[in-house]
């Protein structure tokens, strides 16, 4: 019997079902699946523009009247009225308050009095006088006579110009009565009432009236940037703008320029104060109020700017993502000049024009595929408050 017949059927069979499925395992193998396209990443971008960008300080800085006037009485007695409206205007001259004038015009009349009785008895001495003299000419009487006559002249001079001293000192206090508003500006609110009695000695006053028109804004800089003023302003002889933000909307609410500069730097706190002076001729500043204050040194004149979003650090220095034309995310290494708030001046790394991604950057690679999902609002050119220069330009 030959070998092959000597096989067991069972095996033959197992083997030929394996060597199908070899077979078939060759013949029809699978493709490999697809990789899904990257995803896409929604971003918001802006433009990078050539543009004229202020270089600034800032600081905070507290709204206070140009003048604050407290008024206080300078005659004692009964206050008759309080001639102004709380919160009110008032004009420089116009009358505030009316203390009893009586007793005081009645010294006025006593000192009147004898200033007219004294001026009647010198207007006889000297009649007198120039009698003697005459007669003394004639060798008629005594030259004694005479000269005792001349010092009741003088002596009489003197009783009138003390008299009239005295009518001028009532007629003062006469005049303290009628208390007037020394400046104009806005009246606070009333301390006495009429009917009190007020006295010279009360260091609380009636009102006080604070100057809005204009106003000062006084705020404090570290003595690093007080160099840097000094040498924008050459030595604070060329005027320094200011503008005013609010601390809650960051609305610029005016404009002026800088007035004061402390002649010291305070070595506790290495700060200098300054005082600027701002016309607030629709009065949106108020004494008290707390600001932003910004010192606009200079103007970069069409630079490259791009908004402060846009920029990044990395491990290897600052960069920005711009779109190119396919709409891909492409690094770009970039050189900063100055940050001014939401601006930045690029020195180099960029060109005006580019499109360069402001948010979402968190989420993009190089070359990774983008979309855009809005077009950013162009900053303002400065913010009110927190912006820093860059050390490298003066």
């Amino acid at each position: 019997m030959s070998a092959l017949k000597r096989l067991n059927p069972g095996l033959i069979g197992v083997g030929a079902v394996a060597l199908v499925l070899f077979a078939w395992a060759i013949f029809h193998k699978k493709p490999a699946p697809k990789r899904p396209p990257p995803p896409i990443t929604a971003v918001s971008v802006a433009k990078v523009a050539q543009r004229d960008v202020p270089v600034s300080i800032n600081g905070l800085g507290l709204a206070q009247g140009w003048q604050t006037v407290i008024v206080r009485a300078q005659a004692n007695g009964r206050l008759l009225s309080v001639n102004v409206r709380e919160g009110g205007e008032v004009r420089q001259g116009q009358v505030i308050a009316q203390i009893d004038p009586a007793p005081y015009q009645a010294a006025l009349m006593v000192a009147q009095g004898a200033l007219r009785r004294d001026q009647a008895q010198l207007d006889l001495a000297k009649l007198n006088l120039d009698r003697f003299q005459k007669l003394a000419a004639q060798d008629s009487i005594a030259t004694q006579q005479v000269d005792t006559q001349a010092a009741l002249v003088k002596q009489f001079e003197g009783t009138v110009q003390l008299d009239r001293g005295q009518v001028a000192a009532a007629q003062v206090n006469v005049n303290f009565t009628t208390i007037r508003a020394p400046v104009s500006g806005r009246v606070g609110v009333r301390l006495v009432d009429a009917g009190n009695l007020v006295s010279t000695a009360d260091t609380g006053g009636i009102v006080t009236i604070n100057q809005v028109s204009p106003i000062a804004v006084t705020f404090a800089l570290p003595q690093g940037e007080f160099q840097r003023l000094n040498r924008a302003t050459d030595g604070f002889r060329r005027p320094l703008r200011a503008e005013a933000y609010s601390q809650e909307t960051g609305e610029l609410l005016d404009s002026g320029q800088v007035e004061v500069v402390d002649n010291r730097i305070d070595p506790q706190t290495a700060t200098v104060q300054l005082k600027a002076r701002f016309n607030n001729q629709v009065q949106k500043l108020w004494p008290g109020q707390a600001l932003n204050v910004k010192l606009i040194l200079s103007t970069l004149q069409g630079v490259v700017a791009l908004p402060s979003a846009a920029v990044n650090n990395g491990p290897r220095g600052v960069f920005t993502y711009v779109v190119t034309a396919d709409k891909k995310a492409q690094l770009r290494p970039v050189q900063i000049d100055t940050v001014q708030g939401p601006v930045t001046v690029i020195k180099s790394g960029v060109k005006p024009g580019e499109t360069v991604v402001v948010d979402g950057q968190l989420g993009l690679r190089p070359d990774a595929k983008v979309s855009i999902r809005a077009a950013a609002p162009r900053p303002a050119t400065e913010p009110p408050g927190g912006v820093r220069p860059n050390p490298a330009r003066p």
